[in-house]
């Protein structure tokens, strides 16, 4: 029997996001236990980068963690630019893909130890992963310890003010492919309300902005004068999300 690595979770290997991801399509949601729908945009991770993502891309500093890489176009895309980029993910399927276009990749949660810590110029939440773990907090501290004193944190928003935590799954409603994964921590965040979060943890707003129906914020983590002032978290969040939910908006039980 094929021990479980520490730190997997149960929906990694084989659940309805891997095999979304390895046929490059979906349909594919999120859904909450009272039975609302958020549609994942499986096409368009699975697609290059498109001309949104690479204006986000272009404003990337240094060496670039994306977290939650999803099936790489990403770092794929910043690998083609020659830049230093790995992408983390806790999908095997995501990892794959992400190598097969070129990236470099590890299957490994945020809240693991990973390569580079302290040393990133950037780290990347697109796609909503701001909401991995389902406490922006943790997140955002966790963040703050993996890039280099006064780094970049790009992150994908909801175009709404929203704060919202939520236990979902991961599902597949058509009949020849029902079913679904097992239930994990979820959060859905507005600009607005990231803002509120950042601001509590020391973070330094530098932009936010919208493109092609989705919205980002430029985050930056405190300099090395000031990192002492920023009280250490421990992350209590053990695994996260493999999928990346998008910022669109839901659609109703089905």
């Amino acid at each position: 029997m094929r021990t479980r690595r520490a730190g997997a979770v149960p929906w990694a290997a084989a659940d309805p996001y891997s095999t979304a991801l390895r046929a490059g399509r979906g349909p594919l949601f999120l859904r909450r236990a009272d039975g609302w729908l958020l549609p994942l945009e499986v096409e368009r991770w699975c697609a290059r980068a498109d001309r949104v993502d690479l204006k986000v891309l272009d404003r990337c500093e240094g060496a670039v963690l994306d977290v939650g890489c999803g099936p790489g176009r990403l770092v794929a895309e910043l690998a083609a630019r020659g830049r230093t980029a790995l992408g983390i993910d806790v999908s095997e399927a995501a990892v794959e893909h992400t190598v097969r276009l070129g990236g470099q990749a590890l299957r490994r949660s945020v809240f693991e130890p990973l390569p580079g810590e302290g040393r990133w110029g950037t780290v990347l939440l697109m796609d909503g992963n701001v909401g991995i773990g389902g406490d922006p907090r943790a997140l955002l501290d966790r963040a703050a310890r993996l890039l280099s004193p006064g780094g970049l944190l790009i992150a994908e928003t909801l175009p709404v003010d929203v704060d919202e935590r939520a236990e979902v799954q991961v599902v597949d409603v058509t009949e020849a492919h029902a079913g679904s994964g097992s239930p994990f921590p979820w959060a859905r965040l507005g600009t607005p309300a990231l803002s509120r979060y950042a601001d509590r943890a020391g973070w330094s707003g530098v932009d936010q902005w919208a493109a092609g129906g989705r919205c980002f914020a430029a985050l930056r983590s405190r300099s090395a004068s000031s990192s002492a002032e920023v009280p250490k978290r421990t992350a209590v969040i053990s695994s996260q999300r493999a999928a990346n939910p998008s910022a669109g908006s839901p659609v109703a039980d089905r």
